[in-house]
Formats: structure tokens, sequence, C-alpha cells
């Protein structure tokens, strides 16, 4: 199966943090399924992480390759979808991540509720 991380489940899954549900992390460990990390999510954590608003790794680049995680880019697809989704979640990023799971097929790793509004499946 392949899976995309939202931002939360990603730096949740590299610190191996206990707030990462069951499920996810199964998931996420799971040697069969493909997890992706998009780049909306190294923009996030580096504009949060700027601001003061939030701790991650130096080497995030790094620690997402030593995970065996695959970088997701943004694509044209991904705007023409983000552009047609209904305003249930007002985040930017969140959104971008929606339109890339619907263009993907993938299901979005998160524990966001906001996000399941959306014609996706969600794993928590």
């Amino acid at each position: 199966m392949i899976v995309l991380l939202d931002t939360h489940a990603l730096l949740w899954a590299l610190a191996a943090s206990p707030r990462l549900s069951a499920t996810a992390r199964d998931v996420i460990e799971d040697t069969g399924n493909i997890v992706l990390v998009s780049v909306v999510s190294a923009w996030e954590i580096e504009i949060k992480k700027a601001l003061g608003q939030l701790e991650a790794p130096d080497d995030l680049e790094d620690a997402i390759e030593a995970a065996g995680f695959l970088k997701r880019l943004v694509t044209f697809a991904d705007a023409r979808h983000l552009g047609a989704l209904p305003g249930h979640h007002k985040d930017p990023f969140d959104r971008m991540l929606v339109a890339q799971a619907i263009v993907d097929g993938a299901p979005l790793i998160s524990v966001d509720p906001q996000i399941a509004r959306y014609p996706i499946q969600v794993i928590w």
C-alpha cells in the first residue's frame, strides 16, 4: 500500500513519539508499504521552525531518507485538485496534502478530524 504522511505524523514517526497511534505506526513500519512524505510537509516544518513554533530535526531530509520514506513533490495535477476542494479545511498545507492523497489514490495518515471530511481514506 502507498500512504502519505501528514506533517504531524511525519514528525511523530521520526521521533518515535507515543502520540502516533498504534495503527498508524503499524502501517508506517510495515516494510511492504511505501510511505510518502510531501515536500509540502518540509515547507510547513521549515516555516514553523523559523517562527519558533516547532522543534524538528535540522537534517530533516536525511532523517526522512534514513527512515526509508520517499519524497513526494508537488505537481500541476495536485494544484488542479487543490483548487477543486471544498473549504472544509483552512490550512493550505493540509489542503495540498489532501489534494496529493486524491491524486495518488493514497490514504493519508493523520489525526486531523477536518481531513476526514474529504473524499480520501484517512488512517489513524
